[in-house]
């Protein structure tokens, strides 16, 4: 088994701050700058959805996290009802100990589908749960990252065969550990944005099994494209029933999450690679897994 590490890719990562059962495919802007204290408000979406922020110690979550519940999510649920849910990994910079100091959770909606709920502008083409932990360790860790999910899952009126990742940047990282660390995973697909990792044969094998699209700046120089780009080679070459996806945006450096979740990014991608022709949300919805045994 010959594994490949990129050297540069993880000094890069380092400066930044895994399913084998069947897949069912059915018919269907980046700031450093925290934002306003929203800690005591929950916003609102155009859909009435609720934003909720939920610090670390509040239950038994390994991490701090934001949860949104669409319009009629309460309602709804006491019929027996289940959403999708999305959950969002962010990127280094969004680090913070929510137990210690509530205020530091709000970090977490400065990017990503947190940003786009807090700004009202959040309309995804079906209603979903979305839960954006706050990591507190310094990086993300493979099993306290599967015990959320796990707790999520089993916390909120959840429809576990429609659990869906993403992440950027370190949180990309951690997408992808998640898809290659572990057989029994139970994400319906993946939408790495900016992310890169370790691969080798198991590590492949077990991705070719999650419907996988990657995003990638062309001029990333935090994090080279060269994993992505790779990874999406070898995956592919094994066939699989839901061939991975790359876009790599021409010009485009490290920061392309926004971009990616808000959809304007369309157009700006490199011919030679997959098209940005659908909004990433209607193409996750795609994809169902059967639950698994814990």
């Amino acid at each position: 088994m010959k594994t490949q590490i990129f050297g540069v890719l993880l000094v890069g990562l380092a400066m930044l701050g895994c399913s084998k059962d069947p897949l069912q495919q059915i018919t269907p802007p980046d700031t450093n700058t925290p934002p306003d204290d929203t800690t005591a408000t929950h916003p609102t979406t155009p859909d009435k959805g609720t934003h909720t922020p939920i610090p670390l110690g509040t239950n038994a979550a390994p991490y701090g996290y934001y949860v949104y519940t669409p319009e009629n999510y309460a309602s709804d649920t006491t019929t027996g009802k289940e959403f999708p849910v999305l959950i969002f990994l962010h990127a280094s910079g969004e680090n913070g100990n929510s137990q210690t100091s509530p205020s530091e959770l709000d970090k977490i909606l400065v990017s990503g589908p947190p940003l786009m709920i807090k700004s009202n502008t959040w309309s995804p083409p079906h209603p979903m749960v979305v839960v954006s932990p706050q990591c507190h360790e310094g990086w993300w860790d493979r099993d306290n990252l599967r015990i959320f999910i796990r707790f999520i899952s089993e916390t909120y009126s959840v429809d576990t065969t429609r659990i869906y990742l993403t992440g950027v940047s370190m949180g990309g990282n951690a997408a992808m550990d998640q898809l290659n660390s572990f057989e029994d995973n139970q994400i319906a697909a993946a939408v790495p944005i900016a992310g890169g990792g370790v691969m080798n044969d198991l590590f492949t094998q077990r991705i070719s099994e999650v419907p996988v699209w990657m995003f990638h700046g062309q001029e990333d120089k935090t994090v080279l494209p060269d994993y992505s780009m790779a990874l999406v080679l070898a995956v592919n070459d094994l066939d699989p029933p839901v061939h991975a996806k790359l876009t790599l945006y021409s010009g485009i450096g490290h920061d392309c999450g926004d971009m990616t979740y808000n959809g304007t990014g369309m157009g700006k991608e490199n011919p030679s690679f997959d098209r940005f022709d659908m909004d990433i949300f209607t193409w996750m919805f795609k994809y169902t897994k059967p639950p698994t045994g814990h």
